[in-house]
């Protein structure tokens, strides 16, 4: 179910069950694009549109979708549109088109071109690991995660989610682990990984079906790359990409645990057996990444 991960700190245990969640989720519950909204967001059912609720909740852990849709508008055609106006207009009346009028004139293009645009979808998996007070948002990028954590904070109107403050800086940490073999037992360096000059952000190698153990990559390192990914498995459950924000992309379960879940007709049923095995797992992974590495800044890294 999840691909990316992108881990927030509760400063306070979560103040709400399922019930009550559900019912501040539903004041804010997503409806389509109007017909002059470049973008709407809103909360859907996480296993699935058949489904109504908009809380699912396992093993302490509470399943959230936010969905997104826009109005795909290309800047090319607005300009273009834009630019015709503009056009008809310095040619019938024999005058330039000033920087107000023009502002005026993309503005009505906008809107009447909105009406006819296609939109397109994107929902953002995300859940409230109550036990453990961890927030976990399904997304590549920062922006995406801020935008559907904002609008959790909004909903709740208050959420004392912050990301981790590691004690030490984690870029160093992974290049330790490939400069020195220093990685735990249970961290398996695998193929691929990300090197960035720490003088120069400019300068970045990034390294795909490589054995990271190789001179040539040594030689980088020695020369003062730092690794900011690395492609990890971890102690033969998952296997990810960890970045030096302690972000988690291209996340898989293992083959054996993958095994363990049941191939049924249900897609909600098997979406909620794919999100506790999932859950599960990370609970544990984040509580061994915070002693590695000290999430919230006040443990130091361990072996």
């Amino acid at each position: 179910m999840f691909k990316n991960a992108r881990i927030y700190r509760l400063g306070t245990p979560f103040g709400h069950d399922a019930a009550a969640l559900e019912e501040l989720l539903g004041t804010r519950r997503f409806r389509p694009c109007g017909p002059v909204e470049t973008a709407v967001m809103g909360w859907s059912a996480p296993l699935g549109e058949e489904t109504a609720a908009l809380v699912h909740g396992v093993g302490g852990c509470l399943l959230l979708c936010a969905r997104k849709q826009e109005r795909l508008l290309p800047s090319a055609a607005v300009a273009e549109a834009v630019d015709e106006r503009i056009a008809e207009i310095e040619t019938g009346e024999a005058r330039d088109v000033g920087r107000s009028e023009r502002r005026a004139l993309r503005e009505q293009v906008v809107g009447e071109m909105l009406p006819r645009a296609f939109t397109r979808s994107r929902r953002t998996w995300l859940y409230i690991d109550t036990e453990s007070d961890w927030l976990v948002v399904d997304a590549g990028s920062e922006k995406q995660a801020e935008e559907v954590v904002s609008m959790l904070r909004q909903t709740l109107e208050t959420l004392p989610a912050k990301p981790p403050a590691p004690r030490q800086p984690p870029a160093g940490i992974l290049t330790a682990w490939l400069l020195e073999g220093g990685a735990p037992a249970d961290f398996v360096p695998a193929d691929a990984c990300e090197l960035r000059d720490s003088e120069d952000s400019g300068s970045v190698i990034r390294c795909k079906g490589q054995d990271l153990g190789s001179e040539e990559i040594l030689n980088h390192l020695r020369a003062g790359m730092q690794v900011v990914k690395l492609a990890l498995e971890w102690d033969e459950r998952l296997a990810f990409v960890l970045a030096d924000d302690l972000s988690l992309k291209r996340l898989r379960v293992g083959d054996a645990l993958l095994d363990e879940l049941d191939d049924g007709d249900d897609p909600a049923a098997r979406l909620d057996a794919e999100f506790a095995l999932m859950a599960l797992q990370l609970r544990a992974l984040i509580a061994r990444l915070d002693t590695l590495f000290g999430l919230l800044g006040d443990t130091a890294p361990a072996a």
